[in-house]
């Protein structure tokens, strides 16, 4: 199965949401991309743990800076996850190769990514009022989730 949806962590900091977000990417077909530097090593047992045995199912990619991310996608759309948005994510035309690009925890994304020329949109997801962020991997789960439905669940059963 060809990758429908590219989920992008820039310098994830908890092994454990990443963990999440590699279990995610397997049930989705998703491929992982994690910008370094990575606040953890990729072999750390709270990573093992949150990602159990589906590391072997899901595509991780790590890159060495955004860069190099965006080099390795270079006809992608890459749409910032931020609270600096008013758009949300449901409004949003989910294309086959999308890039979804959340930021570190605690402090999401910064403005030189945000503004980077290559970020097609910035989207926010919906909280209420005086709520800072969502936790990373379920902000990632909600995004990916709505974009694959939109693209009508390819390779699902």
């Amino acid at each position: 199965m060809r990758d429908v949806l590219h989920v992008a962590l820039f310098e994830p900091r908890i092994p454990g949401n990443t963990g999440n977000a590699i279990r995610m990417c397997a049930g989705t077909g998703a491929t992982l991309h994690l910008v370094e530097p990575l606040g953890f090593d990729l072999s750390e047992a709270r990573l093992r743990r949150a990602g159990l045995d589906y590391h072997d199912l899901a595509h991780v990619v790590v890159h060495p800076d955004l860069a190099a991310l965006l080099d390795a996608l270079p006809d992608a759309r890459v749409l910032a996850f931020t609270t600096r948005s008013d758009r949300w994510y449901t409004d949003v035309d989910w294309r086959d190769g999308d890039v979804l690009l959340f930021g570190p925890e605690p402090d999401g994304l910064p403005d030189e990514v945000v503004d980077h020329p290559r970020v097609t949109d910035r989207v926010r997801i919906p909280m209420l009022p005086g709520r800072r962020s969502m936790n990373l991997s379920n902000a990632a789960a909600v995004a990916t989730y709505e974009a694959w439905r939109v693209l009508g669940f390819p390779g699902g059963a």
